[in-house]
């Protein structure tokens, strides 16, 4: 790719950054569209949100990726949030308008696409959401709004997961109450039996590769399908045991590959099928 002085450029900033995919999907992306655009991580230094979100727009960078722990930092500098981004409290993704940023989150747009595409839905399901952190919180917020019939949030601190459930029965529609909490330890006893299972947290991550949150057989027994927002490695623990007692088990790598995607039709009104998301994909060596 011939880089001149028409080349826009995007980024993702964190810390760390070094390890980060996104530069694969973004750079296939651009070089198979014919776009004149590199995309580069940033390494910003704790302290230097804002700092990064004003350089970045002096450079006049086209968009900006964000990641942790950023994606909150970065609110406060941003011209306008989109709804989503606002109701999440989290932004993953920068576009440049007249002025700022308009900030936005992909993430759960890109499970949703993820999901999709492997033909898993929300709408009428039961979803046992593991953990009680930030991702579980957006997980959550996905899962009312697109109609799931029952949101069921396990953790190992009951309070934290109590909290999203009344936040998220806050959302419902009036009258509708579909989310509640249970402790981890209670995993046994879940009622009901069929349930899409949405792992939200670090654990089974590289390089603890043989860690699982739950190991109970019976709670397995209980998910037709599985999905682990953990994308390295790219079949995990959780997933292994999804599939010994009978589930669909799906990792995080596809989510990453599609919030991506949906951000760089952010920033460019491009608009990536089935076959480019495939050679990016490959680019980042999805197995």
């Amino acid at each position: 790719m011939k880089i001149d002085g028409y080349t826009r450029v995007c980024g993702v900033m964190g810390n760390p950054v070094e390890h980060t995919m996104s530069p694969a999907i973004h750079n296939t992306l651009a070089q198979a569209l014919g776009e004149n655009l590199v995309y580069i991580p940033f390494h910003v230094p704790a302290g230097h949100a804002g700092d990064a979100v004003r350089g970045a727009y002096a450079l006049n960078l086209l968009g900006m990726n964000v990641t942790v722990p950023y994606k909150r930092d970065v609110v406060p500098f941003l011209k306008e949030i989109d709804p989503l981004a606002e109701t999440i409290g989290a932004v993953n993704t920068l576009v440049r308008t007249e002025g700022g940023f308009k900030g936005y989150n992909t993430d759960m747009p890109g499970l949703y696409r993820a999901m999709s595409e492997d033909g898993v839905g929300i709408e009428g399901e039961d979803v046992l959401i593991l953990g009680a952190g930030g991702v579980a919180r957006a997980v959550a917020i996905l899962a009312v709004r697109k109609g799931a019939r029952r949101i069921l949030i396990l953790n190992r601190t009951l309070e934290k997961a109590q909290r999203i459930a009344r936040e998220v029965n806050g959302l419902a529609p009036a009258g509708v109450q579909p989310a509640s909490a249970l402790a981890l330890e209670e995993c046994a006893s879940l009622p009901g039996d069929r349930y899409l299972a949405i792992q939200a947290t670090n654990v089974g991550m590289f390089p603890k590769t043989e860690d699982a949150v739950i190991e109970e057989t019976a709670f397995y027994r209980k998910v037709h399908t599985g999905y682990d927002l953990v994308f390295n490695p790219p079949r995990t623990r959780f997933m292994a045991l999804v599939e010994e007692n009978g589930g669909r088990a799906f990792g995080g790598l596809k989510m990453l590959l599609y919030q991506g995607i949906i951000a760089y039709e952010l920033w460019t009104g491009a608009q990536v099928d089935a076959g480019l998301a495939e050679k990016a994909k490959e680019a980042m060596h999805i197995s």
